[in-house]
């Protein structure tokens, strides 16, 4: 859980998230609604991926990413325990 956390204190990273709630990207189609340089989306996509909040499938020689809304829901659960204590 803690990788979770320390994924989503970073503001492009939740929305990177906010972007794939919406549908499966590329890695260049996430670079296009940013303006950093590739390597800086990479990063924050490694970042997410190590997390377990996104997913990846391979199309040919494309990466997809696309959300894991297991892991989401599971820290929903998580925030649901805590709330009621």
């Amino acid at each position: 859980m803690r990788d979770v956390w320390s994924a989503l204190t970073d503001k492009t990273r939740r929305e990177i998230l906010s972007l794939l709630k919406g549908r499966p990207h590329t890695a260049g189609e996430i670079c296009d609604q940013f303006d950093l340089t590739a390597a800086t989306v990479s990063h924050h996509l490694s970042v997410l991926k190590e997390a377990d909040l996104v997913k990846t499938s391979r199309r040919a020689q494309t990466i997809i990413y696309s959300l894991n809304t297991t892991v989401l829901q599971d820290m929903l659960v998580y925030l649901m325990r805590i709330a009621r204590k």
